[in-house]
């Protein structure tokens, strides 16, 4: 099987790695070229363009910025598209226009599968990343190797559209714990409690999270670098609020959440570091929120494995 993948970002990137140490006849496409010819040295084709690579490829993988560059990308690929022919979306995006795009691959006779991804830019990296998979079953099966590779735990979400609707879900929940984590580590220090003292009670404590065990660290460090900046969670939270509102949910927390980060990009910039946020505290009190001992970015430490599908209770 000949894999297409386009964007080789900070996750796409290392999910195409994957795929290629693994042995995958891979062919890449990215507007860097720097990026593309990375991959080319260690052994990945190189497509012109989109349309060229759903040519001459089974499956195309995209993992794009925003819902406009995954669209501008399907309109090359489209006439390309027929039977047998697989789109594998692995960006953030709004449930809507991936069900949109989707339903012009299928009446075309391809197949089309949302499949994003959670855990961070380390476990992507290593193959241990999660990744939600929506589409039919019989697709699901077909696509189920390339994914194994990919990532550890494999959840089939239901139809076309069902992953990315949960993972802006997951998304929203990770920046309510990160703007969480930001005032209690805060009102620690004011408290005059040791902040390598407050991780720790953190990490043991019901009030731990992955978030607190990964992006605490780069907060205390210093580099709050966790690989992912201010306007992608706008998008991703903004998108989560979307959907509350078209099914008449009235949320409380997340408009707030949206306020800060508005906030948060107005003073820091766009393409800040999400993590930068907790600067907006620390500015008010004059606080250092840092820590010597963490590290300045996470790497994942499990070994690689092959991935395994997730069943839901209840589910044959």
């Amino acid at each position: 099987m000949k894999i297409g993948f386009i964007g080789l970002g900070n996750v796409g990137g290392k999910l195409a790695g994957s795929l290629l140490r693994n042995g995958h006849d891979l062919w890449v496409h990215d507007l860097d070229a720097g990026a593309r010819d990375r991959f080319a040295a260690r052994g990945a084709g190189v497509a012109a363009g989109p349309a060229e690579m759903m040519r001459a490829c089974d499956v195309v993988i995209t993992c794009l910025p925003s819902p406009a560059a995954s669209a501008a990308v399907m309109e090359q690929m489209l006439p390309e598209i027929g039977p047998g022919k697989i789109w594998l979306e692995m960006s953030t995006t709004d449930e809507a226009e991936i069900r949109r795009l989707g339903a012009q691959v299928i009446a075309r006779g391809g197949a089309a599968v949302d499949c994003p991804v959670s855990g961070g830019c380390h476990r992507a990296d290593t193959g241990n990343i999660s990744i939600f998979a929506g589409c039919d079953r019989a697709t699901f099966e077909r696509i189920l190797p390339l994914l194994r590779t990919m990532g550890r735990r494999i959840l089939h979400t239901g139809d076309l559209g069902s992953a990315s609707v949960l993972k802006v879900m997951t998304n929203y929940l990770a920046t309510a714990n990160l703007l969480t984590l930001c005032e209690a580590m805060v009102t620690m220090k004011a408290a005059g409690m040791d902040l390598a003292t407050t991780y720790e009670a953190i990490r043991i404590s019901s009030g731990t999270s992955f978030v607190h065990e990964t992006e605490s660290q780069v907060i205390l460090n210093g580099s709050r670098d966790i690989n992912f900046t201010m306007d992608l969670v706008q998008k991703d939270i903004g998108l989560f609020q979307s959907i509350a509102e078209r099914h008449g949910v009235p949320l409380e927390i997340s408009p707030l959440m949206i306020e800060i980060f508005r906030d948060g990009v107005a003073r820091y910039g766009a393409r800040a570091k999400s993590d930068d946020i907790i600067r907006r505290l620390e500015e008010a009190t004059g606080l250092d929120i840092t820590a010597p001992g963490f590290p300045a970015d996470m790497v994942d430490d499990e070994p690689e494995e092959p991935g395994y599908e997730v069943r839901p209770k209840g589910r044959d």
